[in-house]
């Protein structure tokens, strides 16, 4: 039971230090939250349901920065795009989950990479599925655009791994569900 009690406490500790260094990414950036990059590691670190709460969490504070501090409009339309990236976010978390349950690859920077990649195809595929609803299509979705974002959220994911790494070596419990290290 204690032990039970203690992984939930280091799964849900990483879910607020990856939530927080998402919104520093989006403070930082003044723009939207890397979501596929938080997809990625929390296919890899977290369970399914983690990585949702996760998503959830950096989506709602990424609204709150929005609002409160961007200045984003208060109208329908901008809280109307925040449900579609909501959605986009929670279904990339599941669909990187499900492809890293899947992929044989043993390497944790292997499992990130496909897991981020499936994570950024499925966000972008589900922002244009929304694009009847919320347009924006054409910027959103511009080759030289997702280019940028690719390339953005795949340092960010670097990043976020690295600071994963320098945190559990300096003693942060790693998450239950992360791969534990091989010994001999």
């Amino acid at each position: 039971m204690t032990t039970d009690l203690h992984a939930r406490q280091a799964d849900l500790l990483w879910i607020l230090l990856f939530t927080i260094a998402s919104t520093l990414t989006t403070l930082i950036f003044a723009c939207a939250t890397p979501f596929p990059a938080l997809a990625a590691l929390a296919a890899v670190h977290l369970d399914r349901r983690d990585g949702v709460l996760l998503m959830v969490a950096a989506w709602a504070v990424s609204q709150a920065v929005g609002f409160c501090v961007l200045g984003y409009p208060w109208d329908a339309a901008t809280a109307l795009t925040g449900v579609a990236i909501g959605t986009a976010a929670v279904a990339c978390a599941i669909v990187s989950s499900l492809v890293d349950s899947r992929v044989p690859a043993r390497s944790t920077v292997a499992r990130l990479a496909i897991a981020y990649v499936a994570a950024f195809a499925v966000f972008k595929l589900a922002i244009l599925l929304w694009a009847p609803v919320i347009g924006h299509a054409d910027v959103a979705l511009s080759l030289p655009i997702v280019q940028r974002q690719f390339v953005r959220y795949a340092a960010i994911l670097a990043a976020f791994y690295a600071l994963y790494r320098v945190l559990t070596a300096a003693g942060v419990p790693a998450p239950a569900a992360a791969p534990q290290p091989v010994t001999a």
